[in-house]
């Protein structure tokens, strides 16, 4: 009977926060089917592991880092920075001013290391506190606060002084 009570706990984590989860990891990786693949395989981890959480509602913050350090993984393979398809274009038109702004945000968020980019993603787009995202990644809140302080100057030094002006234009809040 433990063992249907877990296969159902877990369904039902897995159905109710897959959007959640997708989402962080397509913000990782930038890419929709890299970010199904993230899904999965942290899915699946988290399924073998399932028994073992002591509490199923650390699921989620369990299944996040399972992403992260798998994205991380997959990031420093050599494969990687192979050619990957684009999404596709929208079906109808958006405000080029948001959809700039956006797409250049995006360009040098993907261009900061992945912690780095981990650590802002968690912390202002899934808002987070810093120990909430420092038990996302592993680490310790020291290492949050300098992994985002480090990310922040550098988006900084390559946006200028509009940064905040971009950040907001892009529907992100500093």
């Amino acid at each position: 009977m433990a063992d249907e009570r877990d296969t159902a706990g877990f369904a039902e984590f897995a159905t109710t926060r897959h959007r959640a989860l997708y989402r962080y990891a397509y913000l990782l990786a930038g890419d929709r089917g890299l970010a199904d693949d993230l899904v999965q395989e942290a899915l699946v981890k988290t399924y073998v592991g399932w028994r073992r959480l002591r509490d199923p509602g650390n699921a989620e913050a369990y299944t996040r880092r399972v992403i992260t350090t798998t994205a991380i993984t997959w990031w420093r393979r050599k494969s990687w920075h192979a050619e990957r398809p684009h999404d596709d274009v929208p079906d109808r038109p958006v405000d080029a001013g948001d959809t700039t702004a956006r797409i250049w945000l995006w360009n040098e968020l993907r261009q900061l290391p992945p912690r780095q980019r981990a650590a802002l993603v968690l912390r202002y787009y899934e808002d987070l506190t810093e120990v909430q995202t420092a038990e996302a990644l592993g680490c310790s809140v020291g290492t949050v606060k300098s992994q985002v302080s480090d990310a922040l100057k550098k988006l900084r030094s390559r946006l200028g002084g509009d940064v905040a002006l971009i950040v907001e234009k892009a529907g992100m809040t500093e």
